[in-house]
């Protein structure tokens, strides 16, 4: 063999050799590529399928906070109207000109007239005319919406007949009345 005919020879299995090299690093090359893209796919969807559960939790908790957030609003919302309301039966029956207040006095003196004698009578200062013809020693005004309290002499006694006290215990009575009246419920 001459040494042109080894050289090609050489050449050529150098040549093939690369070859076999070339095509098994591209083929390796390939699985790793191949390889990588199914991790990335996998690491993607675990991923994906996280960030789903974790958006369909936080909408969850979203609208039961956004629930909670009206049902405050509303029972607020119906405390003010309630109070509002309060305030203006209050005022009616503290006004010295509401339907039926002498009649209301009327009742309470007879009910008081039932009493230890000797009662010293304390009344609202806007039902002092009226109650003046009581029969009932007057004393000094004192703070209400109405009415009057009965006090013995050395002060050890006080017969409370206000209308404050009356009108709160009805309030209390007839605020589930009130609640579906204002608000259709019960």
């Amino acid at each position: 063999m001459t040494l042109d005919a080894l050289a090609a020879e050489i050449a050529s299995q150098a040549e093939a050799e690369a070859k076999t090299i070339v095509e098994a690093a591209q083929a390796e090359a390939k699985r790793i590529e191949e390889e990588a893209r199914n991790e990335v796919s996998e690491v993607s969807s675990i991923s994906s399928d996280k960030a789903e559960r974790e958006s369909a939790q936080l909408s969850v908790e979203v609208v039961a906070s956004a629930r909670q957030a009206n049902q405050k609003r509303a029972l607020i919302a119906r405390r003010e109207e309630l109070d509002a309301t309060w305030e203006t039966v209050k005022e009616e029956v503290g006004s010295p000109k509401m339907k039926g207040r002498q009649k209301i006095l009327d009742s309470l003196v007879k009910e008081a007239s039932k009493s230890k004698s000797g009662m010293i009578m304390r009344p609202v200062s806007s039902d002092r005319t009226a109650l003046s013809k009581s029969g009932f020693t007057m004393g000094d005004d004192i703070e209400g919406l109405g009415g009057f309290v009965l006090e013995s002499k050395d002060g050890s006694t006080v017969l409370d007949f206000r209308f404050d006290f009356r009108l709160e215990a009805a309030w209390k009575a007839s605020l589930g009345e009130v609640n579906n009246i204002l608000f259709g419920e019960q």
